[in-house]
């Protein structure tokens, strides 16, 4: 008798389990309003646009400029790699470009050597050749002038030759500066854009490999919902439509958006999507972007994950149903 009994509670309290669940979804039928034809309506949560910062290279972190909920701004510091292998290579680096140019400068002096020397030996062959019309030279020392005219010539070519093999050097030694300091502008992590600090995924001393992530920044100043429509509404929806967001946090006003993206694709219904008709297999994602004005003067207020309903125009003509909550300016927003 006690098993039946207490069975009988089971099923009891299944029976009231599946009534209030009934009882919400009736309920959360009722709340939402009946749209014209011309309008599309999905309910969603509020997303943004996330951003990893991650090392380019492994390394040990040193330090993190930031915690969690905080707001960064574009180029500002968040976090340091550790560097003294990198500035050390910059050293060794500094050093081989001055023996470059060191190098250089030898050899420029080895060619104006050999360029006097060069020089003296065209006036010596001049000379030569003019005392050879009068008789007055042997062909052996003639021949012994233009011989070191010759190698005078050669001798300034390869002198040449190390000038610019030193030009080289320093190109290379600069080049490989320009490297270390890629790598070294590399250890100190910027922040791309402004945002706010949504995770910090690593803390001072941890060793992470490439690509490790150290933090996660939203950017507020991109706040959307994404919505699953049928093919019927998906293919009445262009870019640029009025649509009109409403939280269920906030049910007693709308705010503003556009589509700002409706996929090429139809795709499978997400199973966490419900839509107030039936349930259809095949839907096209879209997109609702908030307006930014809105964004950038209450950034402070805007929570992602906030759920709530997405209601898009289909048709420019028809006026916005006055049953939807009324859409709020700039100035009716609550600070």
């Amino acid at each position: 008798m006690k098993e039946i009994h207490t069975k009988n509670w089971i099923v009891g309290g299944l029976l009231l389990g599946v009534t209030i669940a009934i009882a919400l979804y009736l309920w959360q039928e009722s709340q939402t309003p009946e749209l014209p034809d011309g309008f599309a309506a999905g309910n969603s949560r509020i997303e943004a646009t996330a951003v990893d910062i991650a090392t380019k290279n492994g390394g040990r972190v040193t330090e993190i400029l930031v915690a969690e909920g905080e707001w960064v701004k574009a180029e500002q510091l968040l976090a340091k790699m550790d560097a003294h292998e990198i500035e050390a290579d910059l050293h060794a680096a500094d050093a081989n470009l001055r023996r470059a140019r060191e190098s250089k400068r030898h050899a420029q002096a080895i060619v104006a050597q050999r360029e006097s020397e060069l020089t003296l030996a065209q006036q010596e062959l001049q000379r030569a050749l003019q005392m050879d019309k009068q008789g007055f030279v042997a062909k052996e020392l003639l021949d012994q002038k233009r011989s070191r005219l010759r190698t005078s010539e050669a001798a300034l070519q390869a002198a040449k030759v190390q000038v610019a093999e030193a030009e080289a050097a320093i190109e290379a030694a600069e080049a490989q500066i320009g490297k270390i300091k890629v790598r070294l502008a590399d250890s100190l992590l910027i922040s791309p854009r402004d945002g706010r600090v949504l995770y910090r995924l690593a803390e001072p001393g941890e060793i992470l490999g490439m690509g490790g992530k150290v933090l996660t920044i939203v950017d507020l100043s991109d706040v959307y919902m994404t919505l699953f429509l049928p093919t019927h509404q998906a293919s009445r929806v262009s870019i640029g439509a009025d649509a009109r967001i409403v939280l269920d946090a906030l049910p007693d006003m709308a705010i503003p958006a556009k589509v700002s993206f409706i996929a090429p694709r139809s795709q499978f219904t997400p199973r966490a999507v419900e839509t107030r008709t039936e349930r259809e297999k095949l839907m096209f994602r879209v997109k609702v972007k908030i307006d930014p004005q809105i964004l950038k003067r209450y950034a402070e207020q805007v929570k992602t994950g906030v759920p709530g309903m997405a209601y898009v125009q289909l048709d420019p003509d028809i006026p916005w149903p006055n049953n939807l909550p009324p859409l709020l300016n700039l100035t009716e927003i609550p600070e």
